[in-house]
């Protein structure tokens, strides 16, 4: 997880640049623990993807969005529950209306106050960031998804399973053919896997494959990750093909009544020499204790 040390999760606005028209993403400059945000805008309302690491963060999107809205209402969600992408959902309380799935709405209820713990755990910047945060409670709650109409445009959220958590939403402007994935994909970094026993064992890898497997099927034009650079369809790819990798280096191991210590080190090693560039080694070892798991299920 993160390190005290990490960079200063701050969110800027200033980089913002347009995907298509009336429809702008706030990069995360490829610093941990900062979302690729989005501000997706119709004739009446705009809708916005993800806040920030708290508060302040929060305050910074919502000037924007607000800038950029000029007067349109406005409408907020997260496309999981983890604190980089919805514990800045307070500050939008008294200007937006803040939608998520049932399941990440139990997920913020649930595992929400222990995560928000664990960073402030972190110490650091990360704690600063997250003064004054509060686990945020949804307006609107929907079950396998909901078409936001926003004047002249409809945005799709829907809830795609168990994967990276039990609520990922991913949210699909149709008429520019754009996908905001949140943590499903990411880019150049290894898939972060939350398992956290006894804690959180929500994260499926086999889930997250077959999760995976159906959005690189629709091709979408552009992809926008939780973390990393914006891409196209190659991204969708690139993230099923690791987890592929990750399944049968780990299975092939499982199955041969090797230790879940030695399957760790070997399947580590395997994956770090297939992808020496990547950053986030350190979700290596979880995700293929994920997958020892599943197996053993």
């Amino acid at each position: 997880m993160a390190d005290p040390q990490l960079p200063d999760p701050v969110v800027r606005t200033d980089g913002a640049h347009e995907l298509a028209r009336d429809l702008v993403v706030v990069p995360n400059r490829d610093v941990q623990l900062v979302p690729n945000i989005g501000v997706i805008g119709g004739t009446r309302s705009v809708l916005v993807v993800d806040t920030g690491l708290g508060p302040e963060n929060a305050e910074r999107v919502l000037a924007f969005a607000r800038d950029h809205a000029k007067g349109r209402r406005l409408y907020l969600t997260s496309t999981h529950f983890h604190p980089e992408h919805a514990f800045g959902a307070q500050v939008f309380a008294d200007e937006a209306t803040y939608l998520v799935n049932r399941a990440q709405a139990e997920d913020l209820a649930l595992k929400g106050a222990g995560y928000l713990a664990m960073f402030n755990g972190f110490g650091g910047a990360v704690a600063s960031r997250l003064r004054g945060a509060r686990v945020p409670a949804p307006d609107v709650v929907y079950e396998e998804s909901y078409d936001l109409d926003l004047g002249g445009r409809v945005v799709r959220l829907q809830a795609v399973g168990r994967a990276h958590t039990k609520g990922d939403q991913v949210i699909t402007v149709p008429d520019a053919d754009v996908l905001f994935t949140g943590d499903l994909a990411e880019t150049g970094q290894f898939a972060i896997f939350p398992w956290f026993p006894p804690h959180d064992t929500d994260v499926s890898g086999l889930g997250w494959i077959e999760v995976m497997t159906r959005l690189a099927a629709a091709r979408p034009r552009t992809v926008v990750p939780g973390h990393g650079a914006i891409g196209g369809p190659q991204v969708l790819e690139d993230v099923l093909g690791f987890l592929c990798e990750l399944r049968d280096e780990t299975f092939r191991r499982r199955d041969s009544a090797m230790d879940q210590e030695t399957i760790v080190e070997e399947v580590r090693a395997v994956l770090t020499e297939r992808h020496p560039e990547w950053q986030g080694r350190e979700w290596i070892d979880p995700a293929v204790a994920c997958l020892c798991g599943e197996r053993a299920a």
